[in-house]
């Protein structure tokens, strides 16, 4: 009986031995649980915070003031003319249509063949006339509207900017003067605005760099005889092939005007300067990069020199000083109170990102201050071209954001041309070519950049390399045929402007 009740005992004791433990187990699991449960909450409302974040800096206030009932363009074709601040709007153009999923007409390289006249099979991925439909060009190019009009749809907006030639000139001969013979020979720009006609040659390919650009690059003769009858023909082909001409000194006003002949949001039109060539000066300038405040010594210019560089280029002084008033005859349709108010909306959107995705307050940095080096600038010619670097620690959705907003003109090509044609992707990065930036001139290489192909290159002496036998036969034939051709109009056929 003694034992039977030892038994029970023990029965009774390790029952109790066990319950214990089996309590305490599942109380930690409970805690195990909670915890984890609170650390998936936490990671859940951080990821939920800074897309509310990103999204609360790219939306919130990006839509801008009501355009009313319009829908947005989603067919651009812009002339991407040269310094210009076109490299901005370009970059516009780009993120616009990265970001709706757009399909671009792309260059077979990075230019359109450029100084050749635009040709439709220069586009890739075209097929024919319409066979595939194209949302966006922009590359630079030769104007040619018969030919663009085979890429680009019917119902296309046309648009482009200009610069007064004198600030045109000066950062023409910055960036080009190792490959314009006549910029070559010259001492400085202002020894060549003293005496142009004896460094310059029209027959020297890359010479259209030194004289009437603008008018070159709408596809008119640059080095005809001026005559006002001449210069009117021009700008009445201008005005019939663009709904709409940008002036680069009015940025700022001019992207209102942009945004609301578009119908696109804010921030579609809120950028930084691109290729900037200087620091912002002081006096809240309105575009920063392309006007220099203090001139290096090779750029100096009396006020008589840059009257004669204006007698030079008479052309593009007809052209600017037309489009010039026609501008703000735009602007005073648009109303100048309104105007001043949504050019004050602008700014302050724009401080409002540079704070929130640039380092130094969106201060431009030399190349090679850069960290991440595949948005470093190319390099070209006498003036370093300055970049930007992102604000550590951005979310993802805000680093993208960002990222768009400063990648580099080339680079950001290469990346929607890898978009867009994934399988052309692994030929184009076995290319021995060199690198040539928008406008034909070669680039002091960053190490970092890897060669590429497809340009009609420029070379020391002014040859072309890169390309086909018979482009660099249609490039004599186009450079030694000294006549009154334009490309603006619908026939493309010789003779006076029309």
């Amino acid at each position: 009986m003694a034992f039977k009740r030892r038994a029970r005992r023990m029965r009774l004791g390790l029952g109790r031995y066990r319950v214990g433990p089996m309590w305490l187990w599942k109380a930690l699991l409970v805690f195990v649980a909670i915890a984890f449960a609170g650390q998936l909450l936490g990671v859940i409302f951080n990821k939920s915070l800074q897309q509310d974040r990103s999204r609360s800096l790219f939306s919130s206030d990006g839509q801008g003031p009501s355009l009313g009932s319009c829908r947005p363009h989603s067919h651009v074709m812009f002339l991407k003319t040269h310094k210009t601040a076109s490299s901005t709007v370009l970059n516009m153009l780009y993120r616009y249509g990265e970001e709706r999923d757009l399909c671009f007409a792309l260059p077979l390289g990075y230019q359109f063949g450029y100084p050749l006249p635009f040709n439709a099979h220069r586009v890739k991925g075209y097929r024919g006339p319409h066979v595939a439909e194209f949302s966006i060009m922009g590359n630079h190019m030769r104007f040619n509207k018969p030919e663009v009009e085979k890429v680009m749809p019917v119902d296309t907006f046309y648009f482009s900017i200009m610069r007064d030639p004198v600030a045109l000139a000066e950062s023409s001969y910055a960036y080009y003067k190792a490959v314009a013979p006549a910029f070559k020979k010259a001492k400085g720009l202002g020894d060549f605005a003293d005496n142009p006609r004896k460094y310059y040659d029209p027959r020297l390919r890359n010479n259209h760099y030194a004289r009437n650009l603008l008018w070159f690059d709408f596809g008119l003769d640059h080095n005809a005889n001026f005559s006002t009858t001449l210069a009117r023909r021009g700008e009445a082909a201008v005005r019939r092939a663009f709904k709409l001409i940008l002036v680069s000194e009015h940025f700022d006003q001019s992207m209102v005007l942009l945004r609301h002949a578009l119908c696109w949001p804010l921030d579609a039109i809120v950028s930084f300067s691109l290729n900037a060539r200087q620091q912002k000066p002081s006096g809240g300038s309105s575009w920063v990069g392309k006007a220099a405040v203090a001139q290096p010594p090779a750029l100096a210019l009396t006020d008589d020199q840059r009257l004669k560089l204006r007698e030079w280029n008479a052309l593009d002084w007809h052209l600017y000083q037309a489009f010039n008033r026609s501008f703000w005859n735009e602007v005073d349709r648009f109303g100048r109170t309104r105007m001043d108010q949504e050019v004050a909306l602008l700014r302050t959107r724009r401080d409002v990102l540079a704070r929130a995705c640039l380092r130094d307050g969106g201060r431009p940095v030399e190349a090679s201050r850069i960290r991440d080096k595949t948005i470093r600038p190319f390099q070209s010619g006498l003036v370093k071209i300055l970049g930007y670097e992102l604000q550590p620690g951005l979310d993802n959705a805000t680093h993208q954001s960002c990222l768009r907003m400063i990648r580099p003109e080339i680079q950001y090509k290469d990346l929607l041309d890898a978009r867009q044609f994934p399988r052309a992707a692994p030929q184009a990065a076995q290319a021995q070519a060199p690198a040539i930036p928008a406008g034909g001139a070669y680039v002091r290489k960053d190490p970092s950049s890897q060669l590429r192909t497809g340009e009609l290159g420029v070379g020391e002496g002014g040859g072309v390399g890169g390309g086909t036998g018979e482009d660099r036969s249609r490039l004599s034939r186009s450079n030694n045929n000294n006549n009154n051709q334009t490309l603006l109009r619908g026939g493309g056929g010789k003779g006076k402007i029309k």
